[in-house]
């Protein structure tokens, strides 16, 4: 059974860095396919990073990596700004699956001004 624990969220001001860890246990980051989502109250579900995906409200600040040693990724925060305020999570698609089928419990990263 894939599972995600999340860790890293935390209170920043605008302009300042978070990195999120999300780490994996049931399947190997390498291949089971793990993005970065987040929510904000009143918002749809953003997704917003993955191997080769960035969101535009998130592009050219946020980046994904990986730690293949520790089964583990990342997501770089730079440059953070009041409307990046959310709700995030990490998800993986699982061995052998196209969708996000696995989510971790997510971390609340508030920036303020």
């Amino acid at each position: 059974q894939v599972r995600l624990v999340e860790s890293g969220g935390g209170l920043v001001q605008a302009g300042g860095s978070l990195r999120l860890s999300c780490a994996a246990s049931g399947c190997t980051v390498s291949t089971c396919g793990v993005g970065w989502f987040r929510q904000a109250p009143g918002k749809e579900r953003e997704f917003i990073a993955g191997r080769v995906y960035y969101a535009e409200s998130v592009k050219g600040r946020f980046t994904i990596s990986r730690d293949n040693a520790k089964n583990t990724v990342y997501l770089q925060m730079n440059s953070l700004k009041p409307e990046d305020t959310a709700f995030y999570l990490c998800a993986a698609k699982g061995p052998g699956s196209s969708l996000y089928n696995y989510w971790g419990q997510g971390a609340q990263v508030t920036v303020s001004s």
